[in-house]
């Protein structure tokens, strides 16, 4: 109508522009990490930097639509491909079939998270971010042991991953990874490489597990760091003198005592049974990665003066080591288990 408005016609399935969040007609959905490599120079380079060799049987988590699965066949012996989305399980079973790879990929539909891994040479992934923490572990306790893991993850947490004592990103992830594994940062991906790309840039990292691995108890490694952790930039003196810590340590020195003195008396013939108050076991404190900055929240002794034994012990094992006034964000993964011995010398543990 003359001098009104246009009515602007709203895009149908039929009349709308190619969106690329599609490939091969399959929807990628961000909601569930889905990514895909569209690159070519990119994929080889990570194929590369990977060095597979003609014998190896690669494990793949995420293949999407397989534009790193099919480069990866060409290099080894065998892909294991770990996906979850059955529309993306199905593109990989066509786009492969009749072709000389065909009876060279196994593709494994689940939750990589909940799947049973078989034995691997090397993982090349381009994982959803979302599993980045979960899915490393999984693979640094994986049973059988396998060269390296070539994965990209957000760049944030790539360079958590390698960050070393007085950087800024350097966390308890940094710590327990290097504990594990060699780490190293191979290369910044930028996030157009993607269909869809990403919000963020991503970076190629390489994981190669330490053989043979460290000597320590896994869950109070965890415990201890967790709470060297609480506030990285406060001293350890001001960390351990905290109301919480010390409650959480007494009640596991005295469980411990406890037990030790009950399976004294059965070895004496004395049946002592006992009632240990509880599990025995660490802080609750949120399972993730990500860090608090120290001026979010004080810190507070809370306890007006008060002075207890085993707060003099607690205190007493770091001036020993000369760790009173150090901090976390400081500490070299050597310092951090010489501490851990000391407290477990005399007797006070973290699980």
């Amino acid at each position: 109508m003359a001098g009104g408005k246009m009515r602007k016609e709203r895009p149908t399935a039929s009349n709308r522009a190619p969106s690329n969040h599609y490939q091969g007609g399959i929807s990628f959905q961000k909601s569930k990490g889905q990514h895909i490599l569209k690159n070519p120079l990119l994929v080889d380079s990570i194929v590369q930097k990977a060095g597979i060799k003609s014998t190896d049987v690669i494990l793949e988590i995420g293949p999407g639509t397989g534009n790193l699965t099919k480069k990866l066949l060409e290099a080894g012996k065998q892909v294991i491909a770990v996906e979850l989305d059955p529309r993306m399980v199905l593109e990989l079973q066509r786009r492969f079939q009749g072709t000389p790879f065909s009876n060279r990929l196994k593709v494994i539909q689940g939750d990589v998270l909940k799947t049973e891994l078989p034995r691997f040479d090397i993982c090349v992934a381009n994982i959803p971010y979302q599993i980045s923490s979960p899915l490393t572990f999984k693979l640094l306790f994986h049973p059988t042991s396998f060269r390296c893991a070539v994965i990209m993850y957000q760049r944030e947490f790539a360079m958590r991953l390698v960050a070393q004592p007085g950087d800024n990103l350097y966390c308890r992830l940094s710590v327990n990874t290097q504990l594990y594994a060699r780490v190293s940062h191979l290369l910044k991906v930028g996030k157009n490489n993607f269909r869809p790309p990403p919000k963020v840039d991503s970076s190629v990292v390489r994981i190669e597990p330490r053989r043979p691995g460290p000597q320590v108890n896994k869950k109070e490694w965890d415990g201890f760091l967790r709470v060297c952790f609480i506030r990285k930039n406060k001293t350890l003196g001001s960390i351990f003198k905290q109301k919480p810590v010390l409650s959480m340590l007494e009640k596991n020195f005295k469980t411990l005592h406890a037990l030790l003195a009950s399976l004294q008396n059965n070895d004496n013939g004395q049946a002592a049974p006992i009632d240990l108050g509880g599990d025995h076991q660490g802080m609750a404190i949120e399972d993730d990665y990500n860090e608090v900055d120290d001026d979010d929240m004080d810190m507070d002794d809370g306890d007006g003066g008060e002075k207890s034994e085993f707060k003099e012990k607690v205190m007493n094992v770091l001036k020993e080591g000369a760790f009173e006034e150090k901090r976390a964000s400081k500490l070299s993964q050597q310092e951090f288990l010489y501490l851990l011995s000391l407290f477990n010398k005399y007797g006070i543990h973290f699980t």
